[in-house]
């Protein structure tokens, strides 16, 4: 069984009622802990966490680290407290210092859940080579096997999301206004005719309890989420309203509105708390008669399951009969939550549900399914398939009997944040999400929050359609600037010329095979903690930089091999470094013997593959044109130039980082 995080959210409440309620139970907890103690303190932070109730689990971690900043398995437990909590920037503070002293030995996760917090703001590049960190550890506790599985899909969609957004849709969001959206939580938007049906906390219930003293009852604020309407009319909206109580009940979160093709039934999820975070559901009906709607009563079986979460359903037709989709965490899934669909009888009734298939269904929760009968494409979001951070939107083609590989649908309608919810009008000329973006309304800190998106299609210009090749170039882009190091006055030591017969690549391993010399000088004299810092930082020079710009090497040339083979005009410009202990005349030559190992690598690639390419001596009219910048010493150096001073002017990483040689750009076409 693969582990995971806990069920994010069912009804979409994440974000929404625990704000509230953890807000007013914070104060208390603020006020009360100055007088505990440690023990005391960790112990109610361990049940809270139990209870997932990550804001009340920060607020104690929070006191416990103000008294001692030292303990990195507090932090550790901080920071995890705090992303689990949607505070992400005070996330990523915390695991960049829990990363810095234990440098994946005993809190490995880290690696992951920086990659994770890097994808949230868009430093893909930064967050990949995160990702690759954690994968390069050898870890052999089963627990770790969901995040290998996943670290490897996390990796790619670091490189699709950037391509993903160099190449947006002519499609702009717009945010609808605060009639609609609040500081809490809207989600789950259904348009009909000229009314939007949507889920939200906007309006509490009052509820009356007795006071301590007896004295009398007391008004309790108490959050449901509750499904609201709103019409249309003049270019704006009305003034919205909650449903009735036939579908908004008392005790209950309500979400998630959907309709049959001839509006005479609808569906709804009604939802209880697990703990302060995970949710289960059930599915509701209520049906049109006599010009009424009935109260909403929950579905049989083989739909609602005991102990089992069902929720987001969405009525469509599949092989021309009706058919009911909807998430659940049932067994016989992938893991977490599972898209299903059950074909409804002639009766009314459902037939036993059918997994959507391992296609779509992954070890993640696969939520939100909305299938569009006009052009058989359900749409649904996952965090497990390539996508932009967080949940992303997916379409999934159905064709003989079963669903095709997902298909990100691209930005801006994905974002790097939540995007869930995915609908479409009658008319397939508007799209609604719920999304957490950048922009979207708050509470008491960024992010916390969905929102209502739309975007209109009919307004859109056309796609540009993205071919394989325009896809390859897009990468290859993307691993620009490729750095390679070299161990100091290498290759080809104390000399003058200005080529090498040496290939980068033997460069490469016999600057790898030093590494315990580097750790053994850059270490001398150190003790304690110091001595473990810089141990690490040697380690993670070797493979956050040397190793990464080998692979990433490998990676260019495959890709160059594929663009080679459609006739294209390459060319790659290089630049070389050097840290500060020799002559500018000295280091321009060594830069230039670096950049001639770089291209004896190219040349000796796959037994000479590229070669032909470099001469023009193909029949395909493919060409490789190398070019070379200004090379010498970097403008300005941090590492040390006093020879004698070995262990910072030569086996520092500072010193180490800046013995390289770039490809700076590549470009296409004559």
């Amino acid at each position: 069984m693969l582990k995971k995080e806990p069920v994010l959210f069912l009804c979409n409440m994440k974000y929404v009622s625990r704000l509230i309620v953890f807000s007013l139970l914070g104060f208390w907890y603020c006020q009360n802990a100055g007088a505990q103690t440690n023990q005391t303190l960790r112990s109610q932070a361990y049940y809270a966490s139990e209870d997932k109730d990550w804001f009340a689990a920060a607020q104690y971690y929070a006191r416990l680290y103000a008294r001692d900043t030292s303990d990195i398995k507090l932090q550790s437990k901080y920071a995890d407290a705090s992303r689990l909590n949607f505070d992400l920037d005070l996330a990523l503070s915390l695991y960049l210092h829990v990363a810095a002293l234990d440098n994946g030995k005993q809190y490995p996760l880290t690696f992951y859940w920086i990659g994770e917090l890097l994808k949230y703001k868009q430093q893909y590049k930064e967050a990949k080579k995160w990702f690759s960190k954690f994968n390069k550890l050898k870890l052999r506790r089963e627990k770790y096997n969901y995040y290998k599985q996943k670290t490897i899909i996390q990796m790619q969609s670091c490189d699709l999301a950037q391509i993903l957004m160099n190449n947006p849709l002519n499609l702009e969001a717009e945010h609808l206004d605060e009639l609609i959206n609040s500081k809490l939580s809207e989600y789950a938007a259904f348009e009909r005719d000229s009314s939007l049906y949507f889920s939200s906390l906007q309006i509490p219930e009052k509820r009356y309890t007795k006071n301590s003293d007896n004295e009398g009852a007391d008004k309790k604020t108490i959050y449901f989420s509750k499904i609201y309407k709103a019409d249309y009319r003049m270019g704006s909206w009305k003034k919205i309203k909650a449903l009735d109580t036939l579908f908004n009940a008392n005790q209950y979160h309500t979400a998630n509105t959907s309709f049959s093709s001839d509006y005479k039934q609808m569906i709804i999820s009604r939802c209880r708390a697990v703990n302060a975070s995970e949710y289960t559901c059930d599915l509701y009906v209520s049906n049109y008669m006599n010009n009424h709607w009935t109260e909403a009563i929950p579905l049989e079986a083989p739909i609602n399951q005991p102990s089992v979460s069902t929720t987001q359903g969405n009525f469509a037709e599949l092989d021309g009969k009706p058919v009911l989709f909807f998430s659940s965490d049932r067994p016989g899934g992938e893991g977490g939550l599972d898209i299903w669909c059950s074909y409804k009888n002639a009766d009314g009734s459902f037939a036993p549900p059918i997994n959507a298939g391992k296609k779509v269904n992954t070890p993640d929760n696969d939520i939100t399914p909305w299938f569009v009968n006009e052009t058989k494409a359900l749409y649904f979001s996952s965090t497990w398939h390539q996508g932009l951070g967080g949940y992303d939107i997916f379409k999934s083609q159905y064709s003989n009997h079963e669903f095709s590989d997902p298909e990100n649908v691209g930005y801006p309608i994905n974002s790097s944040f939540n995007d869930v919810y995915y609908t479409v009008n009658k008319n397939g000329k508007r799209i609604y999400l719920s999304s957490n973006r950048e922009g979207s309304f708050f509470e008491s800190k960024l992010n916390c929050c969905n929102d209502i998106y739309r975007f209109n299609l009919d307004t859109a210009k056309p796609v540009i359609v993205v071919d394989t090749t325009h896809i390859i170039k897009e990468q290859l882009k993307l691993l620009v600037p490729l750095t390679l190091y070299f161990h100091n006055d290498e290759p080809d030591s104390k000399r003058l010329t200005t080529s090498t017969t040496k290939n980068y690549e033997s460069t490469y391993n016999d600057y790898k095979a030093m590494m315990p010399q580097y750790v053994k000088q850059y270490t001398t004299g150190l003790k304690g903690d110091n001595k473990e810092l810089a141990t690490n930082r040697i380690g993670n020079f070797f493979t956050d930089s040397l190793d990464e710009g080998f692979d990433d090497l490998k990676q260019f040339s495959v890709m160059l091999k594929k663009i080679m083979l459609n006739g294209e005009t390459v060319k790659i410009t290089m630049k070389g470094y050097c840290s500060p202990l020799a002559s500018n005349e000295y280091n321009t030559n060594l830069a230039k013997r670096r950049i001639s190992s770089l291209r004896n690598y190219f040349m000796e690639y796959e037994n000479a593959w590229f070669l032909n390419y470099v001469s023009n001596e193909t029949g395909n009219g493919g060409k490789i044109i190398f070019a070379e910048e200004d090379i010498g010493e970097l403008p300005i150096s941090r590492a040390s130039d006093n020879v004698k001073d070995i262990q910072n002017s030569v086996f520092s990483p500072y010193a180490a980082s800046e013995r390289k040689i770039q490809i700076i750009a590549i470009s296409f076409g004559k």
